[in-house]
């Protein structure tokens, strides 16, 4: 996942003329002579600090916007767009900083001083995309003989101007400006319910843990009362999901992890839905479905819905093949069983892979410790693009198990990212890409940060976090956006820097790199047994390969319900929209699942903030990614010049082009749907 909230690479940026190094193992400062340095980055602050910068950030940004609208004579690149990228850069810093503090930093007051500043960025972004002054600045300017990069990004700086309402009148533009104060807040509210909101069951004894990995148990022996916590965080929601033999456990650990965020995300999100339906509205648009789809690859919500419904046509086989194998296992252990409970579908998935698939997840994870994976990770990814990883010592950090490192291409540093890796209180709960500075090509390096929630290995004597292979998946998944975001942050503007295609197209280069992790040669590069250094053994992948096949049916069907709970809930008037009686039916059109009754799964479900009408995204980008697959399935999966051109078709080029120019000049044609059917119908 990408977490952009404010999206400020829709506004170009050039910035200051300065050309920056990475830094040596050295305590960050703020000496440097330029304040686009790696050096003079900050990094850790108290809230006031935090609060200096960020107006210091729109002092700036407010400056250059008057430069821009006081200038004489004709509308240049010099007297219009440095300036405007140079304003941008600032507000991209202010906004990037507060988009990540607010959801990771441990110090409370950091975080509601980091929210307060997201909500002055979005003001006054607001303000700027209303600006008529501005507006026409642009309309004026002459880019005739800019190249076709500058022309695409004030194209589609315009397009932003007419879709924010530059052209209506003082009063609308009011209510404009107030609807997206009130949306942003009431965001920020949903991703704090959710992230606070942290859930555990108890149980009694050890036995309720029968048939979870040893080193799970061991992690969480009975307290002084004799009693055993499981948290719904990810490390401890996902084993238990799909390894524990209490089934009463399971469904009540599901129920609590489901119902994250409730009540007070009910009226959060039916606040959510008013003011995006009115602000379509008051744009002129029917609802904010078909809004927020107008400037992306889909064009319509008409056509999201005909996709979600593809999809869903095209697995039908699948999904009845896949529930059938659910159904007849749970079977043999409650005869007569007429269906699959929603929280019973990992634990039988899993039970079916071992006895049809000879398949067994748990065999998997001795070979996956997190220290190895993250050195293996490293180690392919830098093989195949041709890039190095240095940790950066000495920075003071938000937190101590946050670490930092710059990436290197030859001996020429391009970027660098920050990893913050492990769960802990009041972080943000999930896994996700943070921008913390767009590159600026010549100007300023890439600055970009993985949030996730993986075992942490500083929390085991013996240094060990054995991960799932989901785990791995999400962590090579994660790091495809961090990639896109470093690799795509030398394009001169900040509209067409770091990952600023069209939304339904980020996915596409992270779910790619995904499919290193069911490669034997991938693997066999970090996948060593933590006791005996032993490589993966080719067999355990193979089965590996074969039991991924198992289950896709089911995949695509919950994800075509997500997306139709996503489109659903914005294609019409929230007005007396029950959000509940809604995903219950669309739940039921969609996924083979039955609905959990009493739970609210729309209460923590973030993509209906982030992504609102379209989390068909994730599945668009998939069909997208397994016909970019093609081509390294052709030419093998660890070849370096396939990688390269990838790297240098895909993912440099950041949204200076449109996303169908980017695939075609990979694949030397259109992208098509086959190579995604032929995958989901394989068994």
């Amino acid at each position: 996942m990408v977490f952009n909230m404010i999206v400020i690479k829709m506004l170009p940026a050039l910035g200051l003329l300065f050309v920056l190094g990475c830094a040596t193992a050295r305590s960050v400062g703020r000496s440097s002579t330029s304040p686009w340095a790696l050096e003079a980055t900050p990094l850790e602050r108290s809230a006031a600090e935090f609060n200096n910068d960020a107006a210091e950030h729109l002092a700036w940004a407010k400056a250059y916007r008057s430069r821009i609208v006081e200038a004489d004579g004709p509308r240049t690149i010099e007297n219009t767009l440095v300036p405007y990228n140079q304003m941008m850069m600032h507000l991209d810093a202010a906004s990037s900083e507060s988009n990540l503090f607010a959801r990771v930093h441990p110090d409370a007051q950091v975080r509601a001083a980091a929210e307060e500043s997201e909500r002055a960025v979005a003001k006054y972004v607001t303000e700027l995309n209303l600006d008529r002054q501005l507006y026409e600045a642009f309309r004026d300017l002459d880019v005739s003989r800019g190249d076709a990069g500058t022309r695409y990004v004030v194209e589609k700086r315009l397009r932003d101007f007419r879709r924010a309402g530059v052209d209506k009148s003082e009063d609308v533009r009011k209510r404009v400006a107030a609807l997206n104060e009130e949306m942003v807040k009431l965001g920020q509210d949903f991703a704090k319910n959710t992230r606070e909101d942290e859930r555990e069951i108890v149980l009694d004894s050890p036995s309720d843990l029968e048939g979870l990995p040893q080193d799970w148990i061991d992690k969480h022996r009975p307290g002084a009362d004799g009693k055993i916590k499981v948290s719904t965080r990810t490390p401890d929601y996902i084993p238990f999901a799909t390894y524990a033999h209490n089934a009463a456990a399971r469904s009540k650990l599901y129920r609590e992890f489901k119902d994250r965020g409730y009540p007070k995300n009910v009226e959060v999100l039916q606040g959510l839905l008013r003011k995006r339906y009115e602000l379509a509205q008051t744009l002129g648009y029917a609802n904010w479905a078909e809004y927020i789809t107008e400037d992306k690859m889909i064009g319509t919500a008409g056509n999201a819905k005909s996709f979600i419904d593809k999809i869903a046509e095209a697995g039908k086989a699948a999904v009845e093949r896949d529930y059938n194998l659910l159904l007849e296992r749970k079977r043999k252990d409650i005869s007569g069983a007429a269906k699959v409970e929603d929280w019973e579908k990992s634990y039988y998935e899993e039970l079916v892979k071992s006895e049809q698939y000879a398949f067994d997840s748990q065999s998997l994870r001795p070979y996956f410790n997190f220290p190895d994976v993250q050195r293996g990770l490293f180690d392919l990814t830098g093989k195949l693009f041709g890039v190095t990883y240095r940790q950066v010592e000495g920075l003071k950090l938000w937190h101590p198990s946050v670490t930092a490192w710059d990436i290197y291409d030859s001996s020429k540093c391009i970027g660098r990212f920050y990893l913050d890796l492990f769960p802990r209180e009041n972080k943000y709960g999930h896994a996700a890409q943070f921008d913390y500075r767009t590159g600026v090509g010549g100007i300023r390096l890439p600055q970009a940060v993985l949030v996730c929630n993986f075992p942490n290995p500083n929390e085991s004597t013996d240094g060990v976090a054995l991960m799932e292979h989901s785990e791995v998946v999400t962590f090579f998944h994660e790091f495809g956006h961090l990639l896109h975001a470093l690799f795509a942050g030398r394009q001169p503007w900040i509209g067409n820097s770091g990952i600023s295609t069209e939304w339904d197209f980020v996915e596409a280069p992270s779910q790619i790199l995904e499919e290193w992790c069911y490669n034997l040669d991938s693997l066999r590069v970090f996948a060593k047994h933590h006791q005996t250094g032993e490589p993966i053994p080719a067999e355990l992948v193979t089965k590996l390969r074969r039991a991924r096949d198992f289950g896709k049916g089911l995949y695509a069907a919950h994800q075509m319900f997500y997306a139709a709970v996503s489109l659903n809930y914005y294609n019409r008037s929230p007005e007396g929209l029950d959000t509940t009686k809604l995903l219950m039916e669309l739940q039921e059109k969609y996924s083979p699942f039955d609905y959990v009754e009493g739970t609210h799964f729309q209460c923590s479900f973030g993509h209906l903030d982030g992504y609102s009408a379209i989390y068909y995204t994730y599945m668009w980008s998939l069909v997208i990614a397994k016909d970019l697959l093609s081509k390294f399935e052709q030419d093998g999966m660890l070849n370096a010049k396939t990688a390269r051109q990838y790297r240098e078709t895909i993912l440099e080029p950041g949204g200076s082009k449109k996303a169908t120019e980017l695939v075609q000049d990979f694949l030397g044609r259109p992208y098509s749907f086959e190579a995604f059917e032929k995958w989901l119908n394989r068994s």
